[in-house]
């Protein structure tokens, strides 16, 4: 069967041009979203784990201490900890503040700056993830519209690879003519940079159609995991007025780390009302799998595990939402890997870019041509007639 490459060229063009400031605006913000980390190391002294002394990470439970020597009115809500170069943000409510995060040395148990309730790693997550569209009723608009591209994405690796025929040759034999014009350099800058990063293309495309997938569900509230439930009241101790005494966070962690031997914990969040659990959550030696892969619900009253979570226990929907975020930030290797993911994610943001430009010099070219074609049919045909549209 023949192919139409014209046909699979409009269609390409389409899929990119239409919307190509909006999956600009997205590629460029994952581009930076995957070195978030880096780039608060690089913008921020206060989130600079420094550690000359060569010193051993402190507990959690005493970095908590520290905040709450810091800020005797705290009430902490959650900690979460970050590569060994960066602080742990412990983040607490007090009557001054709704929400603040604590910025703690883990080495010197230092407080090193207290400030808003959102570090850059979240704003940029959020700004790529659904463009900071507000969630209503379990859905956001723009978590949607960035899902969407998944489409575009998929469709511009499609057919990409039938209109660029023999694209191989662009491992063995890459060709960008500088001399020839802007219009030869651009196409050929994006068929090299498309060509080499088909692979990054399919991964981004499978990934961002798993987080539509996943949008969708959750709209029709259809979760991968269900929270355990609160604490019966009968399970709450009563007092004669003086505060209960309940399981500790050394405890807790202690727990935790006996469910999942393995476990490197990454968050803590704790209960947030007397019938609410400890919410522990790390990574561990499964590979792929993201930072809460395992995960451990601790009734803070009795010690007793509500639920708990790990990969060898998951079905293919679990395994697919801890496997996305890997993949999708290249986070699954460390640095090295954050570092290939950056690279490609420039390359596919200049893409669009260029994907821009070749449909407007194309446009531009066709514009022209137009009244040049008109003005031949004319001469030729004083009526100004085409012999089809005379038969007509």
């Amino acid at each position: 069967m023949r192919i139409n490459r014209r046909l699979w060229f409009l269609v390409h063009g389409w899929l990119s041009l239409p919307i190509w400031l909006l999956f600009c605006f997205i590629c460029l913000t994952g581009t930076i979203a995957v070195m978030s980390h880096e780039i608060t190391w690089l913008t921020n002294p206060d989130a600079r784990a420094s550690n000359p002394d060569d010193l051993p990470a402190k507990p959690i439970p005493e970095l908590v201490e520290a905040v709450r020597a810091s800020v005797p009115e705290a009430e902490i809500a959650r900690v979460m900890t970050f590569e060994p170069y960066l602080v742990t943000a412990v983040q607490f409510r007090s009557p001054e503040t709704a929400d603040s995060l604590a910025y703690v040395n883990q080495y010197t148990g230092e407080v090193q700056s207290v400030g808003g309730g959102t570090t850059f790693i979240e704003f940029m997550r959020s700004l790529h993830g659904w463009l900071l569209f507000p969630w209503q009723n379990g859905y956001s608009i723009g978590y949607y519209l960035v899902g969407a591209m998944s489409i575009v994405v998929l469709g511009a690796f499609g057919t990409g690879m039938v209109i660029y025929r023999r694209f191989w040759r662009a491992y063995t034999q890459p060709r960008l003519r500088v001399g020839k014009g802007g219009r030869a350099f651009l196409g050929d800058l994006h068929r090299l940079a498309g060509a080499w990063s088909l692979w990054f293309l399919l991964i981004m495309g499978l990934t961002g159609l798993w987080y539509l997938t996943q949008g969708v569900l959750w709209h029709n509230d259809i979760r991968a995991w269900e929270h355990p439930e609160p604490l019966a009241l009968s399970d709450v101790p009563i007092t004669d007025g003086r505060p209960p005494t309940g399981v500790t966070l050394s405890e807790a962690l202690a727990i935790a780390r006996g469910e999942h031997p393995s476990m490197r914990p990454a968050w803590v969040r704790f209960p947030e009302y007397s019938r609410g659990h400890f919410d522990i959550a790390g990574s561990g030696e499964a590979f792929l799998y993201d930072q809460y892969s395992y995960r451990a619900f601790i009734n803070p009253w009795t010690g007793d595990i509500a639920q708990s979570r790990q990969p060898a226990d998951m079905g293919v929907f679990q395994t697919f939402t801890h496997i996305a975020d890997p993949l999708h930030y290249g986070t699954l290797g460390g640095i090295w890997t954050k570092i290939v993911w950056f690279v490609f994610g420039v390359l596919l943001t200049g893409m669009s870019i260029t994907g821009f430009m070749i449909w407007l010099k194309r446009t531009a070219k066709g514009a022209r041509k137009a009244p040049a074609a008109q003005g031949v049919a004319s001469a030729g045909d004083p009526e100004g007639l085409r012999l089809e549209d005379a038969r007509a």
